[in-house]
């Protein structure tokens, strides 16, 4: 299979659309680097088939896609409406009850218990994704809250709730999220999203459930509510990458912050060596139509000029009628920009632990020899990954090839900008393995005679140790 070289990864959403195996390798063919399988829809049965997929696709052209497994979380959502929907008029009052029952003018059921006993008068809840708001009047703190409406439409079944004043006390993982993480882990997946994290413990709690099954799964912290903005620093330090969840965030904050939210949490990743993923909308218009609007072109590049590590589709491939398309279309964008306008070397923060004091100073000086040599690329051999999300970071102009004795890490680093994964066990000396895999890249006609490339390692390698050592080498 022949991919399409860019350095910004895409994350696909699979669905109906793009789960058959054919139109699957031709997405990953035109740029598609991790799969997302999400957990709001489809059965556990429907996720493995794809799953199987996916692997039978590494397996067979030597891709190393990776997959992330999102998690639903507690999104709240009305119950069932009368047939075509319920009119609620500007001005108009409306009971929503947490008893079950088929909603109308006068009253909506709420799948949320707790809803009753959360809200306080005076607080906002906003109906399917904003359009239509509410405003709370009274609660009886049991089963009843009295509403006005603010700004009224046509309320359909199952349209979701947002709640961006009030501090809910559901859970971040639901008993449903629970048996979806044990499936996704029994399936060895690489990446757990986690949906709508409000505090750094809940990220703590899943990371712990990971451990205990004896699963290395690394988690994406969906940032989508305001309480997680406020927590944004904290969130970062304890999860290992960050998605900017547009649709929830533009509806329970004002629209016109998230442009800027979005800036602040990319270089807030960046400076942490965490990777960040921007999602929501991307190319919404292309679900139905083989073009994106002019709008849409210039939001994922001016994602990808951010710093972003990744671009993310949603209904665009998993229920659109273009899913192939799509990804060329995002692909083509993606290039255009890393070969005209990219801010390559972009300059970061960073604060070293005494531990990591050392990787982090070669790391940092990988990329200075890199630009000053111009170096053709940076290769280096990690066991943990820790190299290659820290090299990453610094956006260098230059190929970022991985070798890792580590079969988990080929698919994990797929999300990381930049970076290319190998699988390489022999340790050797380490001057022995660094020509070794030079040679391997020559030979993958990666690198050429005459080039210079900048090797990372660890001294003594047997040992996987942390990277120590750092070599220019001319190829022969």
């Amino acid at each position: 299979m022949e991919k399409v070289q860019k350095r910004t990864k895409i994350v696909a959403t699979l669905g109906p659309a793009s789960a058959k195996k054919e139109i699957l390798s031709s997405m990953i063919a035109k740029g598609v680097d991790v799969c997302r399988l999400n957990f709001s829809h489809g059965s556990q049965e429907d996720h493995l088939k794809v799953i199987k997929i996916i692997r039978e696709i590494n397996k067979t052209h030597q891709t190393n896609i990776g997959i992330l497994a999102d998690l639903q979380g507690p999104k709240i959502r009305i119950g069932k409406m009368k047939e075509g929907g319920a009119v609620l008029l500007n001005g108009t009052q409306v009971e929503i009850t947490t008893k079950a029952l088929i909603g109308d003018e006068s009253k909506i059921y709420i799948t949320y218990e707790n809803f009753p006993k959360d809200v306080k008068a005076g607080e906002i809840i906003l109906l399917d994704d904003g359009k239509i708001q509410l405003r709370v009047l009274r609660s009886n703190f049991e089963d009843t809250v009295w509403c006005d409406v603010v700004h009224g439409g046509v309320l359909t079944s199952r349209k979701g709730v947002n709640l961006p004043n009030t501090k809910v006390s559901i859970p971040s993982l639901t008993t449903e999220d629970l048996d979806n993480l044990y499936f996704a882990l029994e399936q060895d997946v690489e990446w757990i999203g986690m949906s709508f994290v409000r505090t750094a413990d809940d990220i703590v709690r899943l990371k712990e459930i990971i451990q205990s099954k004896g699963k290395t799964a690394r988690v994406i912290a969906k940032i989508e509510k305001p309480e997680a903005i406020d927590n944004i620093d904290a969130i970062i330090a304890a999860t290992d990458g960050i998605m900017v969840a547009r649709g929830d965030l533009g509806v329970e904050m004002p629209m016109e912050d998230v442009p800027i939210l979005q800036k602040m949490m990319v270089k807030k990743c960046r400076n942490a060596s965490k990777p960040v993923i921007i999602a929501t909308q991307m190319l919404e218009s292309m679900i139905t139509t083989p073009r994106p609007t002019r709008a849409e072109v210039n939001d994922v590049a001016n994602s990808v000029l951010d710093g972003a590590d990744a671009v993310m589709l949603s209904g665009e491939t998993s229920v659109g009628e273009f899913p192939e398309i799509v990804i060329e279309t995002m692909s083509k964008i993606i290039v255009h920009v890393e070969q005209t306008s990219y801010p390559y070397y972009i300059a970061k923060k960073t604060q070293h632990s005494s531990e990591s004091m050392i990787p982090d100073s070669i790391c940092g000086s990988s990329i200075y020899l890199a630009e000053k040599t111009k170096a053709s690329a940076i290769v280096a051999m990690t066991f943990s990954g820790y190299t290659a999300f820290e090299i990453s970071s610094f956006r260098p102009d230059t190929d970022i090839y991985i070798f890792t004795g580590n079969p988990i890490l080929l698919n994990t680093l797929s999300l990381l900008w930049g970076v290319k994964t190998f699988f390489y066990d022999k340790f050797e000396s380490t001057d022995g393995s660094i020509n070794d895999v030079n040679s391997l890249l020559k030979a993958k006609k990666l690198v050429e005679t005459g080039q210079i490339v900048i090797n990372t390692a660890s001294t003594p390698l047997h040992k996987k140790g942390n990277t120590n050592t750092i070599k220019v080498t001319e190829v022969d």
